[in-house]
């Protein structure tokens, strides 16, 4: 096993040629669009969490099973997901960008709407494992266009303003889906959510395109774009891409960590609801709060390795800091369940999921810094799917510990090991970033 993948990611030595004239901003455009895709990504997601309640009364489920089938519907999501993270992959490598995104979101979209008309089970488990297979080409498509459209040095921000919202998208769905449903029954929910992806469409269609094909990018900015040394252009296999230690460190650490995301998503609200008794139209704000601390993560978590590379740190250093910070961030969520004032479990809670936003932030960015930009999609797939599985298997323990045991302690201690190892495990594999030449 080679020790890395060819190198794609480094900023320019000191000696060549610097750009001349005033860098643009379209790029940044760029970014505002894929973080409306995340935020439409996680509100479509979101709602069932916020709706738990009023979907287990309409679909007959008692106080006995509802913990576990409510963790059955989750599981469907994330079967089909862990799925479409992969095949959303390579799909956006081999079709490009602008259809591929194209595809994932209108699907996501459908089937997001499509919930609200289900009144079975099987036809909620349907629904939710549609959604689950289209948003899972979200984050390898627009980790692959960051990859695109930014040198080395800026990528780990600008996929933290992305990723932020994956926070924004929980902070929106609090504060939308209670007045829906009460105005108008849980279902108009999933209706009005699932029509936004259809706006977003029409705006990506209008902006996007490659760089160096886009009249609005300035020469300095292209010159900027394009300013780390070219990608080989050999196309690499599945099979082939298994072979290099730093996809394995990307999937192990996405592995160890997606399960901990996914539990904070899904039970955050149930979390609150049971410790501190509040119902859906009090639950919006801990919420709002424990996701606006996961937006600062993910934009200070992608700003502190920028930070470091930027002055001078090398890629090793600043990817690796911003990692390992972020691990530690999460090790105070331990004592959220333990506490009995709602305010200190919000910043113990903010604090976990600003770390695993900055951790986030960073690890798509070591898939950039190691993977050549023609397969950056796939590994950030593979590592997806792996994440997703994982994510199944933790959920099905989820499910069962709170119904039995009723509170959340055991699970919460588990969350910061998750990094602490993740981390660890890549360092292993990956004791320096470099630039190396393929196996």
């Amino acid at each position: 096993m080679s020790p890395s993948i060819p190198y794609t990611g480094f900023v320019p030595e000191a000696n060549e040629s610097p750009i001349v004239g005033k860098i643009g901003a379209y790029r940044w455009w760029i970014v505002a669009i894929l973080f409306m895709a995340t935020t439409v990504n996680y509100v479509d997601r979101q709602v069932i969490a916020l709706l738990k309640d009023n979907i287990s009364t309409s679909f007959g489920w008692t106080k006995d099973n509802k913990e576990v089938l409510y963790a059955d519907v989750v599981i469907a999501f994330q079967v089909t997901y862990a799925a479409g993270y992969l095949l959303g992959g390579r799909l956006s490598d081999v079709i490009g960008l602008r259809w591929g995104y194209t595809i994932a979101v209108g699907l996501w979209s459908l089937m997001a709407a499509a919930t609200g008309f289900v009144r079975s089970l099987p036809g909620l488990y349907i629904a939710r494992g549609g959604l689950g297979l289209a948003e899972g080409g979200n984050f390898p498509s627009a980790i692959k266009t960051v990859t695109e459209w930014f040198p080395a040095k800026e990528r780990a921000l600008a996929t933290g303003l992305f990723n932020a919202g994956s926070n924004f998208g929980p902070i929106l769905t609090p504060l939308i889906v209670p007045p829906l449903a009460a105005a108008f029954g849980w279902p108009s929910a999933f209706y009005v959510t699932g029509a936004i992806g259809g706006l977003w469409i029409v705006i990506w269609l209008f902006f996007y395109k490659k760089p160096e094909n886009e009249p609005r990018v300035s020469f300095a900015e292209l010159a900027h774009i394009q300013s780390d040394p070219p990608d080989p252009q050999v196309r690499v296999s599945w099979a082939g891409l298994l072979r290099y230690r730093a996809v394995w460190a990307y999937i192990i650490g996405a592995m160890l960590t997606s399960p901990v995301w996914w539990f904070y998503l899904y039970w955050a609200p149930d979390f609150f609801k049971k410790t501190f008794h509040l119902n859906l139209s009090t639950v919006g704000l801990p919420l709002v709060v424990i996701y606006l601390f996961a937006d600062l993560g993910s934009i200070g978590g992608g700003w502190l390795s920028s930070f470091l590379i930027k002055t001078g740190r090398s890629i090793n250093v600043g990817r690796k800091a911003g990692l390992f910070s972020c691990a530690l961030c999460v090790v105070p969520v331990v004592l959220a369940a333990l506490v009995r004032n709602e305010w200190l479990a919000m910043v113990f809670l903010g604090l976990a999921l600003a770390g695993h936003q900055g951790w986030s932030a960073n690890l798509y960015t070591f898939a950039s810094d190691t993977v050549a930009k023609a397969e950056v999609s796939t590994v950030v797939g593979m590592g997806g799917m792996a994440g997703g599985v994982a994510s199944i298997f933790f959920t099905k323990f989820v499910g069962d510990m709170l119904q039995r045991y009723h509170n959340y302690e055991l699970i919460l201690a588990l969350c910061p090991c998750a990094y602490l190892l993740g981390f660890t495990a890549m360092h292993l594999l990956v004791p320096k970033i470099d630039r190396v030449s393929s196996a």
